[in-house]
């Protein structure tokens, strides 16, 4: 398993080694010592899927009070997968990440809690899966707008009308909206 830092060093990208023949495939997606010695410490309590068709943009989420540690990984399609730094004393505050993560390169990201998380299906379906630090809470969860200027993700999308967004993604507000909260918790 190759581990290695993104252009956020807490932010990391997780490449298994995969060992296949005519029969198939196998590779190991989550190994404790592995990952604590590339600096995850991670106790995970809950494991999520989701299904979604092209152009379909979920995020940029984020819980207050219970943050979520996040390993996500593409087992069927593509998607652009974004981190934001949320972290009020973080020099990389309000800095963001993006990788390409795909059924065919397997790679995987790991963001630590105090990030936003966001993803961009570039394929006609991807089933989406990710293991989480902390537990779902509704009441905790925010959204910051997929495309806030002061963030500036470069999602490359070509025609904004053709994304397929919530209507609590339309919701979402704007990171110095946002800002008093975030620093309360974070």
């Amino acid at each position: 398993m190759k581990i290695t830092e993104t252009r956020i060093p807490d932010v990391k990208l997780i490449e298994p080694k995969v060992f296949g023949d005519e029969r198939g495939f196998f590779m190991e997606t989550w190994n404790e010592k592995a990952f604590h010695e590339a600096g995850i410490d991670a106790t995970f309590v809950q494991d999520n899927h989701s299904r979604s068709i092209k152009n379909t943009l979920r995020g940029l989420h984020y819980q207050i009070k219970q943050p979520q540690g996040k390993l996500v990984r593409v087992t069927h399609g593509e998607v652009f997968d974004v981190a934001v730094d949320l972290r009020k004393d973080s020099p990389t505050f309000s800095q963001w990440v993006g990788e390409y993560l795909s059924e065919e390169n397997n790679r995987m990201l790991w963001m630590p809690p105090g990030f936003a998380h966001g993803f961009l299906v570039i394929s006609k379906t991807a089933d989406f899966q990710y293991k989480c630090t902390d537990f779902y809470a509704p009441e905790y969860e925010r959204t910051i707008m997929w495309n806030d200027e002061s963030i500036g993700i470069e999602w490359n999308v070509k025609d904004v009308d053709s994304l397929l967004l919530s209507p609590k993604d339309l919701k979402g507000n704007g990171l110095i909206e946002a800002k008093p909260e975030i620093n309360e918790y974070f």
